[in-house]
């Protein structure tokens, strides 16, 4: 070792044949990229509004004023008001609650349905698994606001018939993804020894392959979530989903798009708040994907893909 090697040793600094911080030592966190915080940064605003902005707003979302309808932004509304004189900018933050209660809740019923029963299934038996992935491929062929809408019109209105409708209509996607990460763990030598020690599948499942298969599970929720949540503004436009009354992002735009030339903001306000927060759900699900992902949790060259 030369004297200069020997030097920065003893200094602590890094000498010419030793890694630096830079090159992945974990001596410093790394900086985050800015497609990730700006898709925490806007999802937690959303969030944020949606819990707390009908309080702090202070204006009713149903409250009617003929006097003042399809009034652009003021200091009274900032937002401005719709054809019936509504404040748009409460409307928005009530409606954001129920944005975020149905696509969250559509995920999760779609992860319990799909993946749930697809996995309970193949753990159980052949026989069983190929009757419930029948019925899946049957809901797999049918689109998917075509199935929801039959679900809802089944079921009939209400933010729980939308719920279920959504998660019928996008657990084809869990099922088949539990099924092939199912079909890799099987072939893995842990469970090989399992079954050697006398466990049964389901078991097996339940106790060894589930920490394995989750991760892909999630990557999904968070690629599914905002799908969710334009499908439901889809319905929501439709005329279908919540009761007719109720304020959520596709109806507003359903009932301003017949009078947009007199009052654009009214449209374009709950359009812009939902492409933004999809936009946002959809970065962070790329991220999710490659941080859970094993495949795409890094590179050769040692740097954390976020």
């Amino acid at each position: 070792m030369s004297t200069h090697d020997q030097e920065a040793t003893r200094s602590g600094y890094p000498g010419p044949g030793r890694p630096t911080i830079e090159q992945g030592s974990g001596g410093r966190a790394r900086r985050l990229p800015f497609s990730l915080l700006f898709g925490l940064a806007i999802v937690t605003l959303f969030v944020l509004a949606a819990l707390f902005g009908p309080m702090l707003d202070g204006q009713d979302p149903f409250s009617q004023d003929l006097l003042n309808r399809n009034q652009g932004p003021s200091p009274a509304h900032w937002a401005g008001t719709d054809n019936f004189g509504r404040d748009v900018l409460s409307r928005l933050l009530y409606g954001a609650r129920l944005t975020l209660i149905v696509g969250a809740g559509g995920v999760i019923c779609a992860l319990i349905v799909g993946a749930g029963l697809s996995l309970t299934a193949l753990a159980i038996g052949p026989w069983l698994a190929a009757a419930v992935f029948g019925f899946i491929d049957f809901i797999r062929a049918l689109p998917g606001v075509l199935l929801a809408l039959i679900l809802i019109v089944a079921l009939g209105a209400g933010l729980s018939s939308v719920v279920i409708a959504l998660g019928i209509a996008f657990s084809p996607f869990f099922a088949y993804i539990a099924r092939a990460a199912w079909r890799r763990e099987m072939a893995a030598d842990y469970v090989t020894a399992a079954r050697t020690l006398g466990a049964s599948r389901l078991r097996i499942l339940y106790r060894h392959a589930m920490p394995n298969i989750g991760g892909a599970l999630i990557t999904l929720a968070a690629v599914i979530l905002p799908r969710c949540i334009v499908t439901e503004s889809v319905l929501s436009f439709l005329g279908l989903g919540v009761s007719p009354d109720t304020p959520t992002w596709g109806r507003m735009i359903a009932d301003a798009v017949p009078l947009v030339e007199r009052a654009p903001h009214a449209v374009l306000v709950p359009v812009f708040c939902l492409s933004l927060l999809t936009l946002a759900l959809a970065l962070l699900g790329n991220h999710v994907r490659a941080a859970v992902d094993p495949l795409r949790a890094g590179d050769p060259s040692g740097r954390q893909r976020w």
